[in-house]
Protein backbone atom coordinates (compact mmCIF):
# COMPACT_ATOMS: atom_id res chain seq x y z
CA UNK A 1 0.00 0.00 0.00
CA UNK A 2 0.96 3.02 -0.88
CA UNK A 3 1.91 6.00 2.01
CA UNK A 4 2.30 9.56 1.46
CA UNK A 5 4.14 12.29 3.11
CA UNK A 6 3.51 16.10 2.26
CA UNK A 7 7.05 18.25 2.49
CA UNK A 8 6.50 21.81 3.07
CA UNK A 9 10.00 22.68 4.14
CA UNK A 10 13.69 21.31 4.79
CA UNK A 11 12.93 20.36 8.25
CA UNK A 12 10.26 17.95 6.65
CA UNK A 13 12.41 15.94 4.97
CA UNK A 14 14.47 14.84 8.31
CA UNK A 15 10.81 14.13 9.71
CA UNK A 16 10.23 11.78 6.28
CA UNK A 17 13.60 10.23 6.64
CA UNK A 18 12.79 9.02 9.99
CA UNK A 19 9.53 8.30 8.93
CA UNK A 20 9.81 5.84 5.78
CA UNK A 21 12.77 4.31 7.60
CA UNK A 22 10.80 3.30 10.83
CA UNK A 23 8.03 1.80 8.81
CA UNK A 24 10.49 -0.81 6.26
CA UNK A 25 12.99 -1.67 9.09
CA UNK A 26 14.30 -4.64 7.27
CA UNK A 27 14.27 -3.19 3.80
CA UNK A 28 18.22 -1.65 2.34
CA UNK A 29 17.26 -0.96 -1.30
CA UNK A 30 15.14 2.40 -2.15
CA UNK A 31 14.53 3.60 -5.57
CA UNK A 32 13.71 6.91 -6.15
CA UNK A 33 11.38 8.27 -9.23
CA UNK A 34 10.71 11.82 -10.08
CA UNK A 35 11.65 14.58 -12.32
CA UNK A 36 15.25 16.18 -12.81
CA UNK A 37 15.29 18.63 -9.71
CA UNK A 38 12.35 17.52 -7.90
CA UNK A 39 14.53 16.50 -5.04
CA UNK A 40 16.04 12.86 -4.73
CA UNK A 41 19.69 13.41 -3.84
CA UNK A 42 18.55 16.02 -1.12
CA UNK A 43 16.04 13.17 0.28
CA UNK A 44 18.60 10.78 -0.10
CA UNK A 45 20.81 13.48 2.13
CA UNK A 46 17.93 13.27 4.59
CA UNK A 47 18.14 9.52 4.99
CA UNK A 48 21.83 9.28 5.10
CA UNK A 49 21.68 11.83 8.35
CA UNK A 50 18.65 9.86 9.81
CA UNK A 51 21.37 6.81 9.17
CA UNK A 52 24.57 8.85 10.49
CA UNK A 53 26.44 8.55 7.91
CA UNK A 54 29.57 10.62 8.43
CA UNK A 55 30.68 11.35 5.00
CA UNK A 56 29.88 14.35 2.74
CA UNK A 57 26.44 13.39 0.62
CA UNK A 58 26.91 13.97 -3.20
CA UNK A 59 25.29 12.87 -6.67
CA UNK A 60 27.04 10.23 -8.12
CA UNK A 61 26.18 11.15 -11.55
CA UNK A 62 29.17 10.97 -13.10
CA UNK A 63 31.10 8.08 -10.84
CA UNK A 64 27.73 5.66 -11.17
CA UNK A 65 28.07 4.64 -7.34
CA UNK A 66 29.03 6.87 -4.05
CA UNK A 67 30.10 4.76 -0.81
CA UNK A 68 29.17 6.60 2.48
CA UNK A 69 29.74 5.45 6.20
CA UNK A 70 27.78 5.85 9.03
CA UNK A 71 29.27 6.26 12.62
CA UNK A 72 29.18 2.37 12.89
CA UNK A 73 31.55 1.79 10.05
CA UNK A 74 28.57 0.49 7.91
CA UNK A 75 28.70 1.51 4.11
CA UNK A 76 25.59 3.16 2.39
CA UNK A 77 25.80 2.71 -1.78
CA UNK A 78 24.50 5.68 -3.41
CA UNK A 79 23.27 5.17 -6.90
CA UNK A 80 22.92 7.61 -9.94
CA UNK A 81 21.79 5.72 -13.19
CA UNK A 82 20.98 8.60 -14.95
CA UNK A 83 23.99 8.42 -17.65
CA UNK A 84 23.86 4.78 -18.14
CA UNK A 85 23.73 3.94 -21.67
CA UNK A 86 23.68 -0.04 -21.63
CA UNK A 87 23.18 -2.37 -18.71
CA UNK A 88 26.63 -3.79 -19.73
CA UNK A 89 27.73 -0.26 -17.64
CA UNK A 90 26.08 -1.79 -14.76
CA UNK A 91 26.98 -5.24 -14.79
CA UNK A 92 30.69 -3.69 -15.09
CA UNK A 93 30.63 -2.23 -11.39
CA UNK A 94 29.25 -5.17 -9.73
CA UNK A 95 25.55 -4.21 -9.09
CA UNK A 96 24.55 -7.05 -7.39
CA UNK A 97 27.48 -7.22 -5.33
CA UNK A 98 26.21 -3.80 -3.82
CA UNK A 99 22.13 -5.06 -4.20
CA UNK A 100 22.35 -7.83 -2.72
CA UNK A 101 25.20 -7.24 0.15
CA UNK A 102 21.93 -6.09 3.02
CA UNK A 103 23.41 -2.32 3.13
CA UNK A 104 21.42 0.31 2.07
CA UNK A 105 21.21 1.08 -1.82
CA UNK A 106 19.53 4.36 -2.56
CA UNK A 107 18.78 4.08 -6.61
CA UNK A 108 18.30 7.45 -8.46
CA UNK A 109 17.01 6.67 -12.03
CA UNK A 110 15.84 2.94 -11.11
CA UNK A 111 13.54 3.18 -14.22
CA UNK A 112 16.89 2.70 -16.72
CA UNK A 113 18.01 -0.45 -15.19
CA UNK A 114 14.63 -1.62 -14.15
CA UNK A 115 15.15 -5.66 -15.27
CA UNK A 116 18.06 -5.45 -12.91
CA UNK A 117 16.02 -4.57 -9.93
CA UNK A 118 15.40 -7.03 -6.99
CA UNK A 119 12.69 -7.89 -5.14
CA UNK A 120 11.07 -5.95 -2.68
CA UNK A 121 11.95 -3.15 -2.94
CA UNK A 122 11.35 0.31 -1.46
CA UNK A 123 9.71 2.25 -4.28
CA UNK A 124 9.99 6.24 -3.19
CA UNK A 125 8.07 8.39 -5.90
CA UNK A 126 8.59 12.28 -5.38
CA UNK A 127 6.42 14.76 -7.17
CA UNK A 128 5.89 18.54 -6.94
CA UNK A 129 2.91 21.04 -6.60
CA UNK A 130 3.90 23.52 -9.17
CA UNK A 131 1.37 25.69 -7.63
CA UNK A 132 2.83 25.93 -3.91
CA UNK A 133 6.14 23.95 -4.55
CA UNK A 134 5.41 21.44 -1.71
CA UNK A 135 6.78 18.22 -3.01
CA UNK A 136 4.98 14.80 -2.28
CA UNK A 137 7.10 11.72 -1.28
CA UNK A 138 5.11 8.53 -1.70
CA UNK A 139 6.49 5.16 -0.95
CA UNK A 140 6.29 1.58 -1.42
CA UNK A 141 7.67 -1.99 -0.73
CA UNK A 142 7.37 -3.24 -5.00
CA UNK A 143 6.87 -7.06 -4.79
CA UNK A 144 7.96 -8.01 -8.23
Amino acid sequence: MKQDIIIQNLEDLDKAAKIILSKVPDQRVFAFFGEMGVGKTTFIKALCKELDVTDTVNSPTFSLVNEYHTTEGESIFHFDFYRIKKLEEVYDIGYEDYLYSDSYCFLEWPELIEQLLPENIVNIYITENKENHNRKISYQINHQ
